[in-house]
């Protein structure tokens, strides 16, 4: 049945959703490097005796090959397939946790890292834009859980590993999880071998043309306000995902209830995703991003007043809650306006400018408390950013909004 099917009569399918499935688990596997680095933090600044800054390089590392691997492996899929980019990933990914382990320092270590992000890349930005084809009256909801996978993989992951790391130490919590990267993620990249068929894509490019008259900006010029309003939320987005496990350190909590507040955020931001997925299908990429940001710059603010246990488990989840659809949503929004056959590439670029916002948010946080003694400017220097990507939004909807009115009355 499914293979009879051909152009867009394959879009929305059975088989988009099972796709959708492993797309899922693949993500959920794919990404736990990115967040395994930030729950090792506090045992890496102590085994190297370093400041906060020199120990959150290998976070920053990390998303500089997270950002460029999105946008090298976008066109990778583009040309080869969502497959061959996601093998290539998973023995990265392993070869990258296997020299983690042996790091001897900060500076090796975070080395590594930037292979282990380059490989995980594979597993956000280029997976978010393969299952982008399948699908277009649900791409918003679909888009949502496939980039749910990397939320998950944050929330589920550090409890899982936490043991581990209590036991064992940091390197071996990597030993384990380069085994497990290579036995689950390649099985599951072949069973996405099936590519797109030629009259669907086209039939999707016809659709974002018809959405492109409705913007005021020429392709590049949007994509390039979309890269710069993804610096600016993700920089405000990271203060908390990066440094809540030293906060709780550095206020007596101890790193596990800092992992079990990160989980709880990545946990709201699943739910986020979800919902702002819903909404994308009604209101568009655009709205749905302003929304997410303005709710997040709103829940940054509460984290100034509050530093008690249960408020701070509190101002997490709904920090959660808050951003989940933020990033999904500039995918969509590249999908809606951008061609279909170049959207590798060009979401790979976007999502590279929101991981280059978490790199350099993640570096400046840590240079902050180091001058200042606290995470308080750190967080005040998060909401400056969100106030730059909620302007811009806002710019977009506007001009999209006078553009459509002037056709209407031509």
């Amino acid at each position: 049945m499914v293979a009879a099917m051909n152009g867009s009569d394959i879009l929305d399918s059975r088989y988009s959703w099972l796709r959708l499935l492993i797309t899922l688990l693949i993500a959920m596997i794919g990404n736990v490097g990115m967040w395994a680095v930030i729950i090792i933090m506090p045992d890496v600044q102590a085994e190297f005796g370093v400041a906060r800054a020199d120990a959150s390089l290998p976070y920053t590392l990390t998303m500089v090959g997270f950002a460029l691997g999105n946008l090298i492996t976008g066109r990778i899929v583009d040309r080869f397939g969502i497959t061959t980019a996601l093998i290539c990933s998973a023995l990265a990914i392993a070869f990258g946790y296997v020299l983690a382990g042996v790091s001897t320092s900060v500076i090796m270590l975070a080395a590594v890292q930037f292979i282990i992000g380059f490989g995980t890349a594979a597993s956000f930005g280029p997976l978010i834009a393969d299952i982008s084809h399948w699908f277009i009256k649900r791409r918003g909801i679909a888009v949502a859980v496939a980039a749910s996978g990397n939320y998950l993989s944050g929330a589920i992951w550090p409890i899982l590993l936490s043991g581990i790391l209590a036991d064992y130490g940091w390197r071996s919590v990597y030993y384990v999880l380069a085994a497990l990267t290579v036995a689950l993620m390649v099985p599951l990249a072949l069973m996405l071998k099936r590519r797109i068929p030629e009259a669907a894509s086209v039939h999707a490019d016809t659709m974002s043309r018809t959405n492109a008259r409705a913007v005021s900006f020429s392709p590049r010029t949007l994509q390039w306000l979309l890269a710069l309003a993804g610096i600016g939320c993700c920089v405000a987005m990271s203060m908390p995902q990066v440094h809540i496990v030293s906060l709780c350190s550095d206020l007596g909590y101890g790193p596990a209830v800092g992992a079990e507040m990160l989980s709880l955020m990545l946990m709201g931001g699943v739910v986020s995703r979800l919902i702002s997925g819903l909404i994308a299908d009604r209101l568009g990429g655009v709205m749905t991003l302003l929304i997410g940001s303005t709710l997040q710059c709103i829940a940054l603010f509460l984290y100034l007043p509050f530093d008690g246990l249960a408020s701070l488990y509190v101002v997490s989840l709904v920090f959660g809650l808050s951003q989940g659809g933020i990033v999904p949503s500039y995918a969509i929004i590249v999908r809606e306006y951008l061609p279909a056959k170049e959207a590798g590439a060009r979401v790979g670029l976007v999502i590279m400018s929101t991981i280059v916002g978490m790199a350099l948010g993640g570096w400046m946080s840590g240079w902050i408390y180091d001058v200042t003694g606290s995470y308080q400017a750190a967080f005040l220097n998060g909401i400056a950013f969100n106030f730059l990507n909620i302007g811009i939004m806002g710019l977009i909807l506007v001009k999209s909004r006078n553009r459509a009115q002037r056709a209407a009355i031509a």
